[in-house]
């Protein structure tokens, strides 16, 4: 199974008022994971795009273990989840300093025309993204 480890500098700007990172940069921290992830297979999220097609997130799923402050050093752990061809799922940890577990959840995407939102058929449309996909699952 692939997996990629993006580190993460936490910011000020990233934290609440008792100094710790504000729930929602969770999930912008995942897709910075997302993003590695892909350009480890050898793709770039840009790429697609350019082809007249997105990928909105339609489901975020997220647990929270352990707060992670500012001035600490974190990293993300990404790896696809499941995948079947037109629906992605990406898995997620985040480490705190410790490489104690503080986060982990999961995003489900899929490839949808720009325009009309209408689903596109990764396997059939992107088969190099596919065979990396699956390629991906592997364990």
């Amino acid at each position: 199974m692939t997996k990629t480890e993006t580190p993460i500098r936490v910011r000020y700007q990233e934290t609440d008022q008792m100094g710790v990172v504000y729930h929602a940069n969770y999930l912008v921290w995942f897709e910075l994971g997302r993003t590695d992830f892909i350009e480890a297979l050898g793709f770039k999220y840009h790429e697609i795009e350019n082809q007249g097609v997105v990928s909105p997130v339609v489901d975020a799923n997220i647990q929270f273990k352990k707060p992670i402050r500012y001035g600490e050093d974190a990293f993300v752990e990404t790896w696809l989840d499941d995948y079947d061809g037109l629906r992605i799922t990406y898995g997620y940890r985040i480490f705190n300093k410790s490489q104690e577990l503080a986060v982990s959840g999961t995003t489900k995407h899929v490839i949808v025309k720009e325009g009309s939102f209408r689903p596109v058929s990764i396997r059939r449309s992107f088969p190099e993204w596919h065979e990396a996909y699956m390629k991906a699952l592997e364990r």
